[in-house]
C-alpha cells in the first residue's frame, strides 16, 4: 500500500495507540509497583536498532528474546521510545534498553491480555510494496470488484478486523 497526502493510514495510527497502551501499563508499574498477580511477558527483536542489551544476550537470542518482568527487576523506566530495566541472568545483574518499536508482544497472562505487532520499518516497507504488486495484478481495470468465479480478489481488500477474544479466559 503506498502512501500519499490524500491517505489516512489507520494501520499506522492503531499501531502507535497500541504501543501507548504498553508504555502506559509500564509506567503504571514504575510509579505504583505491580498490583496483585499482574505480571508482563515482553518479546522483542534484539537485532532491533537501539536494543541495548549485553552481547551475551544477543549471541544467546539471536533475532528475539522474550523478558518477564514478576518478581526480581529492578531500576524499571519508560519513556516515548524505550523501556529500561535491570534484570537478573544468572544471577547477574543486565541493563536492558529496549525500543518500543522493537516490541513484537506484550501480554499480562493475570487477566489473558495480550498484544502482538507488527513488524516496523524496513520489514513494514517490504509488506507495503508487495501488497501494492498484488493490488497491480489484481486490477485488470473494471469497476467490478470480484475476481474470477465471481470470488472476491486480495486487491480489493480494504481492511481486517482483528478479535482480542482469542485472549481471554472463556
Amino acid at each position: 500500500m503506498k502512501h500519499d497526502d490524500n491517505t489516512l493510514r489507520y494501520d499506522k495510527m492503531v499501531e502507535s495507540a497500541l504501543r501507548g497502551v504498553v508504555r502506559h501499563a509500564i509506567s503504571e508499574v514504575q510509579e505504583h509497583g505491580l498490583p496483585g498477580d499482574h505480571h508482563f511477558y515482553i518479546t522483542f527483536m534484539t537485532d532491533f536498532p537501539g536494543v541495548k542489551i549485553p552481547d551475551n544476550l544477543r549471541e544467546r537470542y539471536p533475532g528475539e528474546m522474550t523478558i518477564v518482568l514478576q518478581y526480581q527487576f529492578k531500576n524499571l523506566s519508560v519513556n516515548d521510545n524505550a523501556i529500561n530495566v535491570t534484570l537478573s541472568f544468572n544471577n547477574i545483574e543486565e541493563d536492558l534498553s529496549i525500543p518500543l518499536s522493537a516490541i513484537t508482544i506484550f501480554a499480562d497472562p493475570s487477566v489473558n491480555f495480550a498484544l502482538q505487532f507488527q513488524p516496523l520499518g524496513e520489514m513494514m516497507e517490504q509488506e507495503d510494496e508487495s501488497l501494492a504488486a498484488l493490488a497491480a495484478l489484481d486490477d485488470d481495470g473494471d469497476d467490478d470488484p470480484s475476481g474470477p468465479k465471481g470470488k472476491k480478489s486480495k486487491g480489493s481488500e480494504t481492511g481486517e478486523v482483528i478479535s482480542l477474544d482469542q485472549f481471554r479466559k472463556k
